[in-house]
């Protein structure tokens, strides 16, 4: 398809273009690597291998303690969704807020990536008990708003009373530092007292937010002093003898967490540490520093995941109906909204658990100095080990390539997956006799067990695997994995280093394992990058049409006909039985109404338009659907936008008898009376009654100063008209309006596309239209008539609702001047329809506007995108 540009901001060159879309990415990259640095420099003088070992030396006591209070400090992150939710006016059961906060918590927290973010995890869940997206999202920045504040209230009292906790990191002087602190304290409670007294309102981006009242704001507050002291608790206890007391350390922890935040750095990997290192005395050692903080990122992150991803497969194994359904029961009326929505965040925390399981395969094999030595120093020991440690770094960089196909629901990710667990628990004991690794990857693989039936699209694994984020993402991986084996054998580098191979060569073996698995990585990302697209996208040429045309004709919805206006492209599935039709705009594929073909090839053919959309550096936008298919949409991540309601009439109960439609009984008969008749044309046509029609078109056109519109609507055409019936409207033998007739075979539903009337018809004459032909689609057995959607209709403003919501309803009730949005649906309302709600969903990050503003672009006709067809 040929395109232009549509707008200046898309003739940017393709590489400012590229690099624009990137720099994020770049950004977190550099962020995280300034982090790793600041973190190699501290523990340059150490040995990785012993901070390990002191690790599996820590106390029972201590870890218990550690565990304890990170269940302390979960339990208070509960009440900060518990605030935001009373500060909104909302009110849910508390099991339901306990197990969004907990999930929020324990699955964004500890990944960070968009789909289990805690803003993605509490729209899914809380949405299903009635909170709509921006209420959601009103939540999200409370709690983000309250930890920020509520530790740095935190962090300046505890520095009020013991200032000399940051002397090390700023070299002020104890008095000077009380000084500071105390005021910004001071500042800061007055602020937040005088805002919550007043009620004031807090303007962020499209958000508005109110002032919490002062009991939320104190209950808020003394959450925050809760979840932070626990938290804090759990890095305290595994500091060994020589630590400062507690509130100096409340005071080093609140600022290494607020260093992170500020950082932008993911997850504050390094910084937080960092921070903390530095901070602490000198009668705790870098080491020492370094074991805590390795077991308190592991008890405080890993753990809570570890139990949320235990609670996603008890879930799939009791919808199963299997022996654990037996045993715990159905699920209670209160939970069950949450049961469905643990299914649709499974893949991603599988994908998210594959992910870590990769990445700790990959260290495995780059840690020869915590493998046990108690074996026999021979040759056969020697290629064991050697096989393990190759075959556990090649296993690993495999299950982090998988993990993005987990994410998007692959079937065959997930086999490979389960088979590369396995396999990796095997080359464990082969390195070395691990015991504990290979039970952990044989616990991941039991672990994911249950989630299989998520796991159902056969798409290629290769799609999308060079995206911006997860390119960042392999670049971290590897970067992380660079320095992790130079702090572990560093001290080791030397020539003749790759060539020794012997039982006790384990810095050499290791050194072997990351090259390989560097080189299998690199060569991976170079055959993917060099693989052609394969697309499925086909252009409105004659074959295609008429695969269009036989799969339209055996379904029941009459738009698809819309397919047939030739001014768009078709992705069709893989077996050729189903398609969506499109046009590319912009950087937008926008696809029109639903998916065409049997319901049980839908979602396999959505998710592969969703995936070739982003492959073709667009974003996928699906237009005017209705509700049959929105949990698709929402699987997918997308915001889904009512845009109207679509009118539809029970065609067996039509009838004009009775009061209620009176007038329009006595309209229609006068039209009669003044010779006005009806017909359905059948084709073909004759040209006599084409050209008739092209000048009622021509007419209609130039008295509203408009010109042919395209793609949700069809457009003056002999070719295309001759495919329909046509209801013709005659004044004493002479067509004055018509309209033509979209239906299918199934006689399940019919609507009209283009209605037009010359001047010389009367009034009224759109609804003897209509009348008369309900009327014999009726006597036909037709089962349902469309009257085509009114715009804007149906958008509810209470408190909380979107923007998108707030515009269109003012827009429906003011915007006469440009269209009649009212006056249109109190027409179709006298018919007495159905109102059934049509949407347009659009990815998550997308504003609703911009993308309208491709899909007017593309209905005008006026400019065409820069995006390519494939």
């Amino acid at each position: 398809m040929t395109q232009t540009q549509d707008d200046p901001d898309e003739e940017r060159h393709p590489l400012l273009a590229r690099l624009q879309q990137a720099a994020p990415f770049l950004i977190g990259i550099a962020l995280f690597a300034a982090g790793l640095g600041a973190l190699f420099h501290l523990l340059a003088p150490i040995h990785l291998h012993k901070v390990i070992a002191d690790a599996k030396q820590m106390p029972v006591t201590a870890l218990l303690g550690a565990l304890a209070a990170t269940a302390a400090g979960y339990t208070a992150l509960i009440g900060y969704d518990w605030s935001a939710l009373r500060h909104i006016g909302k009110k849910l059961p508390f099991p339901v807020v306990a197990v969004g906060a907990f999930l929020g918590y324990s699955l964004g927290n500890t990944i960070g990536i968009s789909v289990l973010s805690g803003g993605a995890v509490r729209y899914r869940i809380y949405s299903a008990y009635g909170i709509n997206a921006l209420e959601v999202a009103a939540i999200s920045t409370f709690v983000s708003l309250a930890f920020g504040v509520g530790i740095s209230v935190i962090g300046l009292a505890s520095l009020v009373f013991h200032p000399g906790a940051l002397t090390g990191i700023f070299g002020i002087s104890p008095e000077r530092m009380r000084l500071i602190a105390l005021v910004a304290l001071v500042l800061t409670v007055a602020v937040l007292g005088a805002a919550s007294l007043a009620g004031r309102t807090l303007r962020l981006w499209r958000l508005e937010l109110r002032a919490p009242s002062p009991g939320i704001l104190l209950g808020q507050l003394a959450f925050t002093a809760t979840d932070t002291c626990f938290a804090a608790l759990a890095l305290y206890v595994l500091l060994p003898q020589g630590a400062p007391d507690f509130v100096t350390f409340l005071v080093i922890f609140a600022t290494a967490t607020m260093t992170g935040v500020l950082s932008h750095v993911p997850g504050g990997i390094g910084v937080f540490e960092s921070v903390v290192i530095t901070a602490l005395p000198a009668s705790v050692s870098v080491e020492q520093a370094a074991v805590a903080l390795l077991l308190f990122r592991m008890i405080y992150y890993l753990v809570p995941f570890i139990l949320a991803m235990i609670l996603i497969s008890a879930n799939e194994a009791r919808l199963a109906r299997g022996p654990l359904a037996r045993m715990l029961g159905d699920v209670s009326d209160t939970m069950a909204p949450i049961s469905r929505v643990l299914t649709t965040v499974a893949p991603g925390a599988a994908g998210a658990t594959v992910l870590g399981l990769g990445i700790y395969l990959l260290l495995v094999a780059l840690m020869p100095s915590v493998r046990p030595h108690e074996v026999t120093p021979n040759v056969v020991t020697a290629i064991l080990l050697e096989g393990g440690a190759v075959l556990s770094a090649v296993l690993g960089v495999i299950m982090i390539l998988l993990a993005q196909g987990l994410m998007r629901r692959i079937s065959a990710a997930f086999w490979l997956t389960e088979a590369a667990l396995i396999a990796g628990a095997a080359a464990s004991l082969l390195n070395g006799l691990n015991f504990v690794a290979a039970g952990v990857l044989i616990g991941g693989a039991v672990l994911l067990w249950p989630i299989k039936g998520e796991f159902y699209r056969a798409a290629r694994l290769t799609q999308n695997l060079l995206s911006p984020g997860w390119f960042a993402l392999i670049a971290s991986i590897t970067l992380s994995a660079m320095v992790f084996w130079v702090l572990m054998d560093g001290h080791a580098l030397h020539s003749g280093l790759l060539l020794r191979f012997s039982a006790e060569a384990n810095a050499a073996r290791a050194l072997r394992a990351g090259l390989v698995a560097s080189a299998l990585m690199t060569f991976a990302l170079i055959y993917i990058a060099m693989q052609p697209a394969r697309g499925k996208s086909v252009t409105a040429d004659a074959e295609a049409m008429a695969r269009v045309r036989d799969i339209v004709a055996r379904q029941d919805q009459p738009l698809a006909n819309l397919a047939l206006t030739g001014d768009k492209t078709f992705f069709f599935s893989e077996t050729g039985d189903a398609f969506i039709m499109y046009a590319v705009q912009g950087k937008s594929w926008i696809a029109y109404s639903d998916p065409v073909g049997p319901k049980a090839a839908v979602r396999d053919l959505a998710w592969a338009f969703f995936d070739a959309a982003f492959a073709a550096g667009c974003r996928p936008v699906f237009y005017e659907v209705s509700d049959a298919y929105l949990p698709i949409w929402v699987e997918m991540g997308m915001t889904v936008n009512k845009i109207g309601e679509e009118a539809t009439v029970h065609l067996p109960a039509f009838s004009l008898a009775g009061q209620k439609y009176k007038a329009m009984r006595a309209a229609y008969n006068k039209l009669e009376r003044e010779g006005i008749s009806f017909e359905l044309a059948a084709p073909p046509h004759s040209p006599e009654l084409l050209a008739r029609l092209k000048d009622i078109s021509d007419a209609w056109l130039a008295s509203r100063r408009g010109r042919e519109k395209r793609f949700s609507v069809g457009r003056f055409s002999p070719d295309y008209l001759q495919g329909f019936r046509i209801a013709l409207i005659k004044r004493e033998g002479r067509v004055v309006a018509f309209a033509n007739l979209l239906e299918t075979e199934t006689k399940a539903g019919a609507t009209i596309d283009l209605m037009r009337f010359g001047p010389d018809a009367p009034a009224n004459v759109m609804q003897f239209l209509f009348i008369a032909l309900m009327e014999q689609l009726r006597d036909e057995g037709f089962a349902q008539f469309s009257l085509g959607m009114a715009p804007l209709a149906g958008l509810e403003v209470k408190y909380g609702a979107r923007l998108w919501n707030r515009f269109g309803s003012i827009l429906f009730k003011y915007g006469r001047s440009f269209y009649n949005f009212a006056g249109l649906r109190a027409f179709k309302q006298k018919f007495g329809p159905d109102w059934r709600s049509r949407y347009f969903a659009v990815p998550g990050s997308l504003a609703p506007i911009a993308a309208l503003r491709d899909v007017t672009l593309a209905i005008s006709g006026t400019a065409r995108g820069s995006g390519k067809t494939r």
